[in-house]
Order: structure tokens, then C-alpha cells, then sequence
């Protein structure tokens, strides 16, 4: 089954959602990233028994930070679901891509500098 999603979405494996921290959430931002999405397993299904109630926590401070400083929280989202659900990833993942396109680029996005020759 090939899925398909936005190719302008980076991937960053991580062993367990409950390894994300909140400064990894905006260091993507500070690096350029005009939104987050974090997928976790189930909640309730763990391997780690509770990484991913860990990340949705982190996930919901990092949105009150960023609403706190003008960027808008709704720009991280935190979702679950099992290794099996393929195309629900691709679902969520064309929902972020959709939500981060209606929003624009992130306001603390640097323009680049052209290079003097």
C-alpha cells in the first residue's frame, strides 16, 4: 500500500513520543518550521506505559507558550494511533499540512538573507 502525504513534512523518529520535549517543539519553530505534529501510540498503549500522556502534556504547554508569544498554538498538535493505521497518518498529516497552510508562515520565521556575491 503506498500512502501519500505532504513531501514538504519532515519525519523525525523518535523510540517514544514521551522522549519529545517541549524546547525540541520550539527548537523546530526557531529552526524555521511553521508547525508540529507529534504522533504517539494509543493512549492507554505504551510501551514506555505512559510516553505518550507525557508528549500530549508537553504538546499542551508548548501550545500555551506559543500562544503566549504571538505564534499561535493551534500550530502543534499532538495525535495517536497504532502502527497499523497507515492511512490515518496520511490523514493527519494532510489535516496539519492543511491547517499550517491556512495559517501561513510562522511570524517568528527569519526571511533569508541573499547571499552577496
Amino acid at each position: 500500500m503506498r500512502l501519500t502525504y505532504p513531501p514538504s513534512l519532515k519525519i523525525i523518529r523518535v523510540p517514544c513520543t514521551g522522549k519529545v520535549d517541549i524546547i525540541h517543539v520550539l527548537r523546530a519553530f526557531e529552526k524555521g518550521a511553521d508547525g508540529v505534529a507529534v504522533v504517539g501510540c494509543l493512549e492507554g498503549d505504551c510501551h514506555f506505559l505512559t510516553g505518550n500522556l507525557r508528549a500530549r502534556k508537553r504538546v499542551e504547554q508548548a501550545q500555551k507558550i506559543l500562544d503566549t508569544i504571538g505564534v499561535g498554538g493551534n500550530r502543534v498538535k499532538m495525535f495517536n494511533l497504532s502502527s497499523g493505521e497507515g492511512p490515518r497518518f496520511a490523514q493527519y498529516a494532510q489535516e496539519i499540512y492543511e491547517t499550517i497552510m491556512e495559517l501561513g508562515p510562522s511570524p517568528i520565521k527569519q526571511p533569508r538573507h541573499k547571499k552577496a556575491a
